[in-house]
């Protein structure tokens, strides 16, 4: 699980804040596509600490969480097998 954050104060504060706690944690470069300015790559707290624990960090230092998780397929679509009529057949 990663807590992202723009400051690097604030990801070292948090990945301190957990290995206080007794989580792993560390600290890395975000590096977002599209970027180019090496300056305004955002910074990743790695950690195996509960989600509970790093939302309420990640809230208090203006970051985001970012699970890593997949969004599900959606099921799929129940689709007609052939044209609706749109009139009475005789």
């Amino acid at each position: 699980m990663r807590g992202i954050f723009f400051d690097e104060d604030d990801a070292r504060a948090v990945a301190a804040r957990l290995r206080v706690d007794g989580y792993a944690a560390s600290v890395e470069r975000e590096r977002l596509a599209g970027e180019d300015d090496d300056e305004d790559h955002p910074w990743a707290v790695l950690t195996d600490a509960p989600e509970v624990l790093l939302d309420l960090l990640v809230e208090e230092h203006d970051g985001w969480l970012d699970t890593g998780g997949e969004v599900p397929p959606a099921p799929p679509l129940d689709l007609p097998t052939a044209p609706r009529r749109h009139h009475l057949e005789p």
